[in-house]
């Protein structure tokens, strides 16, 4: 992690607002490598929170704190970095772009009321790109847009600008257009001021716009102007427009706002940042936190999630007021071994102070290793994070975001409430992690840290799931891709010292018999002293699959006394749960006990037990024992454009695909398919690369059925050799 010394610029005073309206929470939102990072940095250099903007080849940015984003460079998690521009804080949430890391993208979203789209004008807008718009609309989320690398060779503002209107629709339109000389980026032009802000020099200058631009202005501007009016449904002001009023630039940026606020109108800007080893000024700063603060709404106008009372009842909406009843919610919790535990955390109600009792609630997560749990707790400090330093704050009012020392049980998708009145807040859509990894510890050593540190990174990461398969005996991290398990199983190591290693994932076969067949269990022993007696005979046969375990006792005469016949079921059921060929549990039968025999006085509970567990594998020795595995219904949810390569990829796995349809509002296409658990053990991988990472897919387990006849024996072999 970079540190104040490390980092090229001053950390000074937090910026706090005293009232909602003074505050701008804005997710910068992207693909990876489209800038996102870079232009944070450039934003706090302008605003003078940061002397100097730091470089991510350096390792010196803010945002990108974490020793794993250092190693790799590039954002793997959230990050917070707070500046002030006028009277107004901006709580500038920096997310990661890789299709991994969604859980820290939708987290950021939650904390904030506005996205800032980052499209690179080199990369221009791919599928990913659409899927996270997607994901913004989805929440109604207010967007902007900023084209960055417009300088660069490949850069091209107004081919990118035509592939937005393309992806997003009519709302997308540009404030700005970028002015060149040769191939050098000098300036911008602003539409509606009808300025033009020269960097030529190196410092930005106001002057008027140069004569050859006067007719790109006039087109674009009324196109501009007609679209931020009938976006905002000002009617009065497009009387005026249309009467061939001037129409003031105050009364436009007011209305702006208002369209961005609807979200139906998303304003496009260019940036230019020096990038490596090219020389150049940074360019666009300026216009871009006009944006950021005077078009993008405060928290009093962007809608809060709906909370319940913690013991039941109804949802209600509740207010962005200071003064009101406290309600927060934890939208990153990162585990530190020396400093704890801290919670990113953005009040939505009432006013969160220091040293004070808290309700921590939970719900919801079971299934991913989140216990459910309603506690009080007496929170630490609060802060204002700027990278790795945590400025102190004296509280943290109602729209507002800050960071919360020692909340040892408040995990990311926590609610914090009063604890006279315990409320918990409706969650947030979390995708389903889909790509099993199992690990085991390297030494004895690591294994006793393994579990704590585990629990850790469950606390901290929604998308995790972990599980610990007791019919496998494999420790599985469900992850969202390669990337989310590497970073994983690296901050095991480097964060809390845990050195693991992965290993074959097993799938959970079943046994089966392929026939129907009768058993002896002979279990005498006489070696002096008390002895063993039981001698039963069994017939076993399969059951339609799905029908499970059926015992039939068929005795006549008592040959095996009353009381031992439920040993002999035992015997039976211990047996088929380590199963009679390949390890794996047996299913699917009936198992009848038709004869057997007893002695007066060495017969016991134990001798029958071994008994019918003897009888059942000397029936399977009779009779050829199918292999089953799991076969899970999927889902997959892909453009048209690759769905005939999915379809042909799901048939190669052995898959049946029962039948498509296409999604609204069109453009893609929901699969529906069966295909064996063994063939999609990667798929979260093999579909993205496929897909060109649009493509998301769902998995349910359905049935078991049998394994073909060349894998198994191959499964046989591989048990025989362990």
């Amino acid at each position: 992690m970079t540190d104040r010394a490390n980092h090229p610029g001053g950390h000074g005073r937090a910026p706090e607002a005293d009232r909602p309206d003074r505050v701008r929470n804005v997710a910068l939102v992207g693909h990876s490598g489209a800038g996102k990072t870079t232009l944070a940095e450039a934003l706090l250099a302008a605003t003078g929170t940061v002397q100097r903007a730091g470089r991510v080849e350096d390792g010196t940015t803010v945002s990108d704190h974490d020793d794993v984003e250092v190693r790799q460079q590039r954002s793997v998690n959230l990050a917070l970095a707070p500046f002030e521009h006028g009277d107004i804080k901006v709580n500038l949430i920096d997310t990661p772009g890789y299709a991994d890391f969604v859980g820290d993208l939708r987290a950021g979203l939650r904390a904030a009321d506005a996205a800032l789209f980052v499209v690179s004008a080199v990369d221009g807008v791919d599928g990913l790109t659409r899927m996270l718009w997607e994901e913004c609309a989805a929440v109604s989320m207010p967007r902007a847009v900023v084209v960055t690398k417009v300088d660069q060779q490949r850069g091209d503002f107004d081919d990118t600008l035509l592939h937005l209107q393309d992806a997003f629709g009519e709302g997308v339109l540009p404030c700005y257009f970028p002015v060149t000389e040769g191939e050098r980026l000098t300036g911008l032009v602003g539409l509606l001021t009808q300025r033009c802000f020269d960097y030529s020099s190196g410092r930005r200058a106001e002057r008027d716009p140069d004569p050859a631009h006067l007719e790109r202005i006039a087109e674009q501007r009324a196109s501009l102007i007609e679209g931020i009016i009938q976006e905002s449904e000002d009617e009065s002001l497009m009387e005026r427009y249309v009467s061939g009023e001037d129409i003031d630039v105050k009364a436009l940026i007011a209305d702006l706002e208002t369209a961005v606020a609807r979200g139906s109108f998303y304003p496009v800007l260019a940036t230019s940042v020096p990038h490596g080893q090219q020389p150049g000024p940074v360019i666009g700063m300026a216009e871009l936190l006009e944006v950021v603060t005077q078009a993008f709404p405060s928290p009093l106008e962007h809608s809060c999630p709906q909370v319940s009372p913690v013991n039941g009842g109804p949802p209600r909406p509740i207010k962005c007021d200071p003064e009101g009843p406290l309600v927060a919610e934890v939208v990153k919790t990162v585990s530190d071994p020396y400093v704890g535990r801290i919670s990113m955390v953005r009040v939505f109600s009432g006013t969160l102070r220091p040293d004070t009792t808290v309700h921590v609630s939970g719900h919801g997560m079971t299934d991913r290793g989140h216990e459910d749990h309603d506690v009080d707790e007496r929170i630490g400090a609060l802060s204002s994070p700027l990278g790795k330093t945590q400025r102190t704050v004296a509280e943290c009012r109602a729209g507002d975001v800050c960071a919360v020392a020692k909340l040892a049980r408040a995990e990311t998708g926590d609610t914090l409430s009063d604890p006279s009145n315990p409320l918990v807040m409706a969650p947030w859509t979390m995708p389903d992690p889909l790509l099993p990894v199992a690990i085991r510890a390297r030494s004895k050593a690591d294994e006793d840290k393994l579990g704590q540190a585990l629990g850790r990174l469950v606390a901290e990461d929604p998308t995790l799931r972990l599980e610990n398969n007791a019919e496998t005996r494999q420790l599985v991290l469900w992850c969202m891709g390669e990337a989310h398990a590497d970073v994983l199983i690296d901050r095991l190591a480097s964060r809390y010292g845990v050195e693991v290693e992965r290993v074959e994932l097993r799938v959970p076969l079943r046994e089966t018999f392929g026939g129907k067949a009768d058993g002896l269990g002979r279990h005498v022993k006489q070696s002096g002293g008390h002895g063993q007696y039981g001698i039963c005979h069994v017939t076993v046969e399969p059951l339609p699959s799905g029908e499970g375990f059926e015992f039939v006792d068929r005795i006549v005469g008592g040959v095996v006394p009353r009381q031992f016949i439920p040993s002999v079921e035992k015997g039976v059921r211990q047996q088929m749960e380590r199963g009679v060929a390949a390890g794996y549990p047996l299913v699917d039968v009936r198992v009848t006990l038709h004869d057997g025999k007893a002695h007066s006085v060495d017969s016991s509970d134990m001798a029958f037990q071994a008994a019918g567990a003897l009888a059942l594998k000397d029936a399977a020795s009779r009779v050829p024992v199918l292999l089953l595995e799991p076969v899970d219904e999927v889902s997959v949810l892909i453009a048209d454009e690759y769905m005939g390569a999915v379809m042909s990829d799901l048939t190669s796995r052995r898959g049946r695909v029962l039948g498509t349809e296409a999604v609204p509002p069109g453009g893609r296409t929901l699969i529906r398919a069966e295909v064996p658990q063994l063939e999609i053990i990667r798929y979260a991988i093999d579909l993205r690369s496929m897909s060109q990472g649009t493509g998301t897919f769902h998995r349910a387990f359905l049935r078991y059925e049998p394994l073909p006849s060349h894998l198994a024996d191959r499964v046989a072999e591989e048990e025989k050799a362990e």
